[in-house]
């Protein structure tokens, strides 16, 4: 099927003069800058803090790309994957004519840009395994159908979803596939950035947010053509990174053997809390998981939230989503964090159905 990105990008945004500054304007270094109406004489912080950042990232995106492998030209940066999600919407779909499909339960902030945006949602629920209904995403698709949004691992199942599924529909789908990898670290599936070269309509999402540990710095990563990076450059804000993500962006990506070994950690801690978990009394079950999450199916699971909260513990009831009753979807702590866990959810199973 012949993918053009043309006949998928909004007609006003393929006409747009998107705003320029002067970085836009000369290449180099320049001594004297008088361009940007910026406080000359420095700020309370430091004299580096009164510039506007680099508007495309341009040292960041460098890193990035010499560890993932991919070229500078393709990489959008985002704050946070939020950003790339939101301007996905803005760039390619029309407001009151256009749908996309997600395939629910999975992130809510596709529905919610969605919502923003004006644009129809169509579901294609995953099936009771919590894989891709691909029969069912076929039917939906119509001629305004601009994205199908894939999130593998998934949120909130935490499981990978199949790849031939994946690929299926990039090559029978002539419009954006959006696979949003936030959790692929912690995943031994192989991530589709590799597909890129194969698949002009695929989109991948990924983030500094989980296995980096850097969610207070909302650096989001979209893999792309350079096409389609080149649209979402002319819609996002000119300076959408600010400079302090930048600087501490750059130092984490040279500590990649450093996060290698937070990841193996957190992927043992997995593992030993998911045993623990499965083996209480009344846990329905554990799913399986290639997140740095569990998705944990016990009767009265909300009761089990509000006790937890009661004991200063945070997880998320997730038993209003689809496919997803009773359920709560815990994140693997620390090790202290994770008995304070275990012995909270044990005290309240003991306490609950002391009597059965």
């Amino acid at each position: 099927m012949q993918f053009d990105i043309k006949k998928i990008v909004r007609p006003n945004i393929e006409t747009l003069k998107a705003y320029s500054s002067a970085k836009d304007e000369y290449t180099g270094e320049a001594n004297v800058l008088l361009d940007a109406n910026e406080n000359s004489l420095g700020s309370p912080l430091t004299k580096w803090y009164n510039r506007y950042p680099d508007p495309y990232q341009k040292e960041v995106k460098e890193k990035i790309a010499y560890i993932k492998q991919i070229p500078a030209s393709k990489i959008f940066l985002g704050n946070g994957s939020d950003e790339c999600i939101d301007i996905l919407f803005r760039t390619f779909c029309v407001p009151g004519q256009d749908n996309i499909i997600i395939c629910p339960p999975t992130y809510p902030m596709y529905e919610v840009n969605a919502n923003i945006n004006n644009i129809e949602i169509k579901s294609a629920p995953l099936l009771s395994d919590y894989q891709l209904n691909v029969a069912h995403i076929e039917q939906l698709v119509d001629d305004h159908t601009k994205i199908i949004w894939i999130c593998s691992p998934n949120n909130p199942t935490g499981n990978s979803l199949d790849r031939i599924d994946i690929e299926t529909i990039l090559n029978h789908f002539n419009g954006l596939v959006v696979v949003d990898e936030a959790y692929i670290n912690f995943s031994k599936q192989k991530s589709f950035t590799s597909s890129l070269i194969d698949y002009p309509n695929l989109i991948v999402l990924q983030t500094l947010s989980k296995a980096w540990g850097l969610a207070g710095l909302r650096l989001g990563m979209c893999f792309a053509s350079e096409a389609i990076v080149a649209y979402m450059n002319k819609v996002k804000a000119p300076y959408n990174i600010n400079i302090v993500t930048q600087e501490l962006a750059l130092l984490a990506l040279e500590e990649v053997g450093q996060v290698n070994d937070m990841i193996q950690h957190l992927v043992d801690m997995r593992i030993a809390l998911a045993e623990v978990i499965q083996g209480m009394p009344h846990v329905e079950k554990v799913y399986p998981s290639d997140t740095n999450f569990l998705l944990v199916k016990i009767p009265k699971a909300s009761q089990l939230y509000q006790y937890l909260l009661t004991q200063g513990i945070v997880v998320r009831d997730r038993s209003s989503l689809e496919n997803c009753s009773d359920s709560l979807r815990i994140t693997v702590g620390t090790e202290q964090e994770n008995t304070q866990l275990v012995d909270a959810m044990a005290k309240w199973i003991e306490l609950t159905f002391s009597n059965d």
